[in-house]
């Protein structure tokens, strides 16, 4: 195993450290079949069409002592014990550590069968649980979590052994037109999520957006862009009809467009919790699909171009470190009362058929299967992590976490970049923040389901130990374009005329 410190030599130009930083980028397609379960509900749905390829994408970093992947996944969500066979499987072909990979779900809503249910994981339970949670349930589906997992392990895989000295450049743009907070205060004193355009109760949005694209470009020495690591905070709900990495899809291909068709592009969604491209205060129809695709990924796309092309070859360095900081956080579930359950059981016991009824029916299911999700594990294990990478760090939480945490992170963490990265290394449903969970909260987010139901202080917790976890490794120095050097006591002599008027 690696040993997490590593050598440097200070010199006049700045910082030189023991081995040149290598990296290496490789993707790989894990597609679901055509008729595996659509995930993004509490029910079953089913993909009927393909549109575009969902991927496992690829960064490796490694600075001759410490060495990281980083993965970008087509995915809903990924599970902590696929992200725990990746690690082993990896860690004995590389030697990257376990603990220095970080799996990030894109949260795509058209992608593969990674939950909400997983084989097995009821099978404690009552009969008529059994039959909910197997039956009536977004399910995971053994075949496609293999296929997913080995496509990961083969993407690091390649990655590593395709690792050279790339020159790496660091950067920051803000697209702030295609993201919205989703949840609204409304004149009752609670919080609603999609109270649609034209509601007269509605006073401001609840909470904040994160405009920030973050990117890093690596660059072989011809000076052609090999691989970029994107992070935006978007849910991956424009979803064009058919199997797709979702907006992710369009974000690839406008980078491609400009760079060439071989670029790897790693997505990191960062924390975008209560954050959707769907804008409740225009009066006008959104669009949906893939044009809505196209405008969300093409101008994020759009503006990691605009970083990249802003990059000088002078700023692209190989002379940076690699870190990881990693902690696990107990964390209880909270619990439905005893009088919601009891009406729950009663409730589920036989399904309607009417659309308002159904809806009824899906939250009370959700109340009984998680009553017995907590007899089995009433405390979340919850992986935070943070990754150094020269001047940025990555910090993980497995959430749909709000956006104010990110911000709030971006604020404590003492890096040149913090990239914020939701849904990573597993997953614990929403974690919004306690003003959301307290009297003046509400909305979808705030449900208790199966899926989401840790206690109102979780986010405060994730938030301050990734803030720590980043503080404890120093950054590396953000690189700079060559000096323009000192006046020489002349401009251009052909701009330097009065007007000429004859």
């Amino acid at each position: 195993m690696r040993a997490f410190l590593f050598l440097v030599l200070i010199v006049s130009t700045g910082v030189t450290f023991a081995a040149p930083l290598k990296s290496g980028f490789a993707e790989r397609d894990i597609s679901p079949d055509i008729g595996m379960e659509r995930p993004g509900g509490y029910s079953k749905g089913y993909h009927q069409k393909f549109h575009d390829a969902c991927k496992a994408r690829v960064a490796v970093f490694d600075d001759g002592e410490n060495a990281t992947a980083l993965v970008g996944l087509d995915a809903l969500f990924v599970m902590e014990a696929e992200v725990a066979e990746v690690r082993k499987r990896v860690a004995a072909a590389t030697g990257i550590p376990e603990n220095a990979i970080m799996i990030g779900a894109s949260h795509s809503h058209s992608s593969g069968p990674t939950g909400m249910v997983k084989q097995g994981e009821y099978d404690h339970a009552s009969k008529l649980i059994q039959e909910l949670a197997y039956e009536e349930s977004s399910a995971a589906d053994p075949v496609y979590l293999k296929r997913m997992v080995d496509g990961i392990v083969e993407g690091i895989t390649e990655a590593w052994e395709k690792r050279s000295e790339l020159k790496v450049g660091f950067g920051r743009g803000e697209e702030g037109d295609v993201s919205f907070n989703r949840r609204w205060r409304m004149k009752n004193g609670l919080t609603y999520t999609h109270p649609r355009y034209g509601n007269p109760d509605t006073i401001e949005p609840a909470g904040p957006i994160d405009p920030e694209v973050g990117v890093i470009g690596a660059w072989n020495e011809e000076g052609t862009l090999e691989g970029v690591v994107v992070n935006f905070a978007c849910h991956a709900t424009t979803s064009p009809r058919g199997i797709s990495a979702n907006w992710p899809w369009a974000l690839e291909k406008v980078i491609r467009g400009t760079f060439g068709e071989d670029v790897v592009v790693v997505f990191l969604n960062g924390n975008s919790g209560d954050v959707t491209q769907v804008d409740n205060a225009s009066p006008f129809r959104r669009m949906s699909g893939e044009t809505d695709a196209l405008r969300v990924g093409g101008s994020v796309g759009a503006e990691a171009v605009k970083v990249l092309l802003n990059i000088p070859p002078a700023a692209r360095k190989s002379d940076f470190s690699v870190g990881v900081q990693q902690e696990f956080l107990k964390i209880p579930r909270r619990k439905p009362s005893a009088e919601r359950l009891k009406e729950s059981l009663e409730m589920v016991k036989e399904k309607p058929k009417e659309a308002t009824a159904i809806a009824d029916w899906v939250w009370a299911k959700e109340i009984v299967m998680l009553d017995a999700l907590i007899q089995k594990e009433p405390v979340r294990d919850v992986e935070v992590q943070a990754i150094k990478v020269g001047p940025a760090v990555f910090i993980s939480n497995p959430a749909e976490y709000f956006c104010e945490f990110g911000l709030q992170q971006k604020e404590g963490a003492e890096f040149p970049f913090t990239w914020p990265v939701s849904l990573a290394n597993g997953c614990v449903g929403y974690v919004p923040t306690s003003e959301a969970l307290g009297p003046k909260g509400g909305g979808y987010e705030t449900r208790l389901t199966a899926y989401s139901n840790l206690i109102p202080e979780a986010g405060d917790q994730i938030r301050d130990k990734g803030i720590q976890l980043a503080n404890k490794m120093k950054p590396d120095p953000v690189p700079e374009g060559t000096p323009a050097g000192e006046f020489t006591g002349q401009g251009w002599i052909y701009g330097s005329n009065p007007p000429e008027l004859e």
